[in-house]
């Protein structure tokens, strides 16, 4: 009866309602933290910009996010399920793509050490890379920060399990071992987190 926009809606306006009710209305039904989701689809979806392949992947991810967490409210008369499936599907096929453009990536990157080793008498003008190895690269950066964000968001739900646990009113004998697993689960990724770290220095 109330909304920042009026229908009929285009899916930035409807993102940009999703952002504008957050608080007030969507924050109580699934995890508050998940409005970074909204805003990342908004950011793309309001520029209608075309995107690679990566970041095609990553809009797929947070999508798939807002579907779970609001399939635990309703399955929307059968709607919910088939967005899902779709989306999912999607989502595996640029996966199963991402890996093969890194194997070629490796084979590449074998292949140009083993040229390295190989004394050669070419122009220097034909040392450059490929157009195409450059964009190979490009989507590796992407993959890595799609791994990074999805243990950004892990340590999230980590934390908002570990907070409602430490409220006074909410905590009892029985949710102890609950907590006590969130706590030395969010220990663990952030030994991962610091291990990838360290890796990325190196």
């Amino acid at each position: 009866q109330i909304l920042y926009l009026k229908p009929p809606w285009t899916l930035a306006n409807l993102l940009e309602c999703y952002k504008k009710h957050w608080m007030a209305v969507f924050g109580y039904v699934v995890p508050r933290s998940l409005l970074s989701a909204v805003e990342c689809l908004y950011k793309h979806f309001s520029a209608d910009k075309p995107v690679d392949s990566s970041t095609a992947r990553v809009l797929l991810q947070e999508s798939r996010s807002l579907f779970h967490a609001f399939s635990a409210r309703s399955d929307y008369n059968g709607v919910l399920p088939q967005a899902y499936a779709a989306v999912n599907k999607l989502y595996e096929a640029l996966t199963e793509a991402l890996s093969e453009d890194i194997m070629v990536l490796s084979e590449n990157a074998a292949c140009e050490r083993m040229e390295a080793t190989t004394p050669t008498l070419q122009d220097p003008e034909e040392e450059k890379p490929h157009p195409s190895f450059c964009v190979a690269q490009e989507n590796r950066h992407q993959e890595i920060w799609s791994v990074l964000e999805s243990v950004w968001n892990t340590m999230n739900l980590y934390s908002i399990e570990i907070f409602q646990k430490l409220d006074p009113g909410a905590l009892t004998v029985t949710t102890k071992p609950a907590f006590e697993e969130a706590f030395l689960g969010l220990q663990k990724l952030l030994a991962a987190v610091s291990d990838v770290r360290e890796g990325i220095g190196r």
